[in-house]
């Protein structure tokens, strides 16, 4: 079963320029590749090109572009641009001069794409590709296929989605395999070495994505490492900055900027206090692993309900375009309106009382009522 991700009908593609960003594994090569089967067949007006191909280490990718166009070439596919030296400038020039050709490029997220070099974003229209969500997951299981809901709708008539959802799957049922190994699309391929190739994405991440961060220094590397098991076996983590530096070896200032990236690499989730200012050198309030799955990849130990609870509802939200917060009582603040505490089936209401526009994301529920909302609920918000 082909794997059709919901962004590939928002993106509208008669745009000349689109970025497509996005964390490792989770399917923007495929994006390309369907995309240009769907729209050009084995046609020779379109073609797929990755920058980290030894090609372009001795030819330029304006003269490639030149030539494609010049052969009746009408629309690039580039993936992996951030590994080519100077590739925002010279999209830049491809761009302006040849407006009958279009182009569609992925990079990685842990760098600012469009302000790297040189400014893209009067040109490019940029998008991000998160993992699966639960919605997702059961879509691509062959379990069920139903439409995401706004959170509004949710939160508005969750009992009434809810029943009707559940006459066509049990969601309980299927939750925890979405939380083990259901994030990256790559489950279809083979859930056996799941665990591997996502352990293969990390090292990845932190031994070749880092690199291309100004200023990163390599011999570093196993002090991120370090870093990113203190956080999966402690999460969710408040930090203390100074006692963290002092344990992992690193000054203060490039512990922070390291969380930044971290975040930035979709492999952990950083909130900070609702009302306060968000700077890169600023120490996050609270800190989750950016999804369930990397619970399993990285903590070696029994998992913690709890912490995974908080991790699924974040990373739903947070993937769903929300405005997440830490507020001074309960769990999370959305859009700086709905509070929200997330726990188990018997969870009650007491941190939540007396707060206007308050609910609760109960896990082990099919079923909610009132503002007792089930927490699988949360992962058909895209």
């Amino acid at each position: 079963m082909a794997i059709v991700r919901a962004l590939t009908r928002k993106i509208d593609w008669n745009d000349r320029l689109i970025g497509i960003l996005g964390a490792r594994g989770t399917g923007k090569t495929t994006i390309l590749l369907q995309r240009m089967q769907q729209e050009f067949g084995a046609g020779s007006e379109a073609v797929y090109i990755s920058l980290d191909d030894i090609y372009f280490t001795e030819n330029r990718l304006s003269d490639f572009a030149e030539n494609f166009r010049h052969a009746g070439g009408k629309m690039l596919f580039i993936d992996e641009v951030h590994k080519y030296p100077n590739w925002a400038r010279e999209i830049k020039n491809i761009y302006d001069f040849y407006k009958d050709l279009r182009i569609v490029f992925t990079g990685s997220s842990i760098t600012d794409m469009l302000r790297e070099n040189i400014d893209l974003s009067r040109r490019a229209i940029q998008y991000e590709l998160p993992g699966l969500s639960y919605r997702e997951f059961l879509e691509f299981s062959g379990i069920v296929n139903a439409p995401s809901i706004s959170l509004s709708d949710l939160l508005k008539d969750h009992t009434k989605i809810a029943s009707q959802l559940i006459t066509t799957f049990k969601p309980l049922q299927h939750l925890d395999e979405y939380l083990k190994r259901g994030y990256y699309p790559f489950f279809i391929e083979n859930k056996n070495t799941y665990a591997i190739r996502l352990e293969q994405i990390v090292k990845l991440v932190i031994e070749t994505d880092m690199r291309f961060i100004e200023g990163f220094d390599p011999a570093n590397t196993r002090k991120i490492y370090q870093l990113l098991y203190v956080l999966a076996t402690n999460v969710p983590f408040k930090p203390n900055i100074t006692k963290l530096s002092e344990k992992i070896g690193i000054h203060r200032n490039t512990l922070v900027q390291y969380l930044h990236y971290l975040e930035k690499a979709r492999l952990i989730n950083a909130l900070t206090a609702s009302g306060k200012s968000i700077s890169t050198l600023q120490k996050p309030d609270k800190i989750f692993l950016e999804n369930t799955n990397l619970h399993f990849a990285l903590a070696q130990t029994q998992q913690d309900r709890g912490a995974m609870r908080e991790s699924f509802f974040l990373n739903q939200l947070v993937n769903a375009g929300h405005d997440v917060s830490l507020p001074a009582t309960s769990d999370f603040l959305v859009d700086s309106k709905y509070t929200f505490e997330v726990g188990g089936k018997g969870k009650a209401k007491t941190q939540i009382e007396g707060i206007k526009d308050s609910f609760i994301a109960a896990d082990d529920v099919e079923t909610g009522a009132w503002n007792k909302i089930p927490l699988w609920l949360f992962g058909f918000l895209y």
